[in-house]
């Protein structure tokens, strides 16, 4: 039986795409007292195992998408580097556009992804219904589409992080729940948790929707709301296209993409109400199908698989807080990504560990995502929110 750990350089808790990030760049800098604790039996159950696998270019500011510039070259090159396949896919994400407003905010989006060096696609109606003839899409104004844009497998991506940094000497734990977070004079000194206590000189704050209960511990307020989404999956539908692309019909906030043999579907519920519920909603359910077959008819022929239900980690201004908490010394946040975590965990992993061994990131820019920008009134609004 393996002895639990009494002390550690850094804690970090929540091992998502997150923390198995973060504690894998810490350990390849050398950094590898670290201890990475899990409260679910397995890494990756959480919110990043509820994921639709989803990783884009197709954001509308500037930090976003340079985060995708950062994040997505790296599940690229993530096989090689780490020795973990990760069924990376490159179908390419679609969105469609039903109303002038979302038109005109969209052209706006696509010359800032182009003046950064994506090359979204402008598509008028015709050419959306050219490109993806099995949607009915006679109400569709307008679309963008970008080719790199695809999916990964979350569950691959952690394990991969986690495994590696392992290799590397770090320790990491599941069926831990951290139930305290202690400090002197305003520094961090350690955790508590269920198998026992660590002192430490570093926490950070990994945990997805759980952020903020868990930065309570430390007592630290932390904007960050959880928000229950659900999807499911289908039975085989013979008639899709091979070449079926990420489909997000944007003011419905309904999406399609290929699963298998037949389609991972979900709709966000703009009504929801924000809470730790990952029940399945089955009135939500029923109203997300009839949505879904209008806007694919081919759904029609098909039988649900599966469905489940995860949570969202939402910040006031839907973009992630990945800095240090200036309240406390040796405390730290990776956490609020809004929904599009998973494609930037290997970034924000990056980020952090410089945050942490170098005083601040330095790959990125990323002081518009501080903690402080809450208090000091410095928010900046993502409109590409599904």
């Amino acid at each position: 039986m393996t002895t639990f750990p009494s002390t550690a350089q850094v804690v970090i808790i929540g091992g998502g795409v997150m923390g198995a990030s973060t504690v894998y760049h810490l350990a390849r800098r050398g950094c590898t007292d670290v201890v990475l604790l899990e409260k679910q039996e397995f890494f990756g159950m959480g919110a990043t195992g509820r994921c639709a696998g989803g990783i884009r270019y197709q954001f509308s500011t500037e930090i976003n998408i340079r985060l995708s510039l950062l994040s997505l070259p790296m599940l690229d090159r993530f096989e090689e580097e780490l020795g973990q396949p990760i069924s990376l896919r490159r179908d390419g994400y679609l969105f469609l556009l039903t109303n002038a407003h979302d038109v005109a905010v969209f052209r706006h989006n696509v010359a800032l992804q182009r003046s950064l060096g994506v090359q979204t696609a402008w598509l008028d109606g015709d050419e959306v219904r050219r490109r993806v003839p099995v949607l009915a899409a006679d109400d569709v104004l307008a679309g963008a589409f970008h080719d790199k844009d695809g999916l990964a497998d979350p569950n691959s991506v952690v394990m991969g992080y986690v495994n590696a940094a392992k290799r590397l000497g770090v320790r990491a734990l599941t069926g831990v729940t951290v139930t305290g977070v202690t400090t002197d004079k305003g520094r961090i000194t350690g955790v508590v948790t269920d198998q026992g206590a660590i002192a430490c000189e570093a926490v950070v704050n990994a945990a997805g929707p759980w952020s903020a209960p868990v930065s309570a511990l430390a007592g630290v307020p932390l904007p960050v709301t959880p928000l229950r989404r659900q999807m499911l999956t289908t039975t085989a539908l013979p008639g899709l296209p091979p070449d079926f692309p990420f489909v997000i019909d944007f003011a419905q906030n309904l999406y399609f993409h290929r699963e298998g043999d037949g389609l991972l579907t979900g709709q966000s519920n703009p009504h929801e109400t924000p809470g730790f519920d990952e029940s399945v909603d089955a009135a939500w359910e029923l109203v997300h199908m009839e949505a879904a077959s209008k806007r694919l008819p081919l759904l029609e022929r098909a039988g649900r698989a599966a469905h489940w239900a995860g949570l969202y980690e939402v910040t006031p201004d839907a973009h992630p807080i990945i800095s240090a908490a200036p309240a406390v010394a040796g405390y730290y946040v990776v956490a609020g990504f809004s929904g599009h975590g998973f494609m930037h965990g290997p970034g924000a992993g990056l980020l952090m560990s410089e945050i942490i061994l170098d005083g601040r990131a330095h790959t990125l820019d990323i002081t518009s995502l501080d903690y402080a920008r809450f208090a000091e009134g410095r928010l900046i609004q993502e409109y590409n929110v599904i």
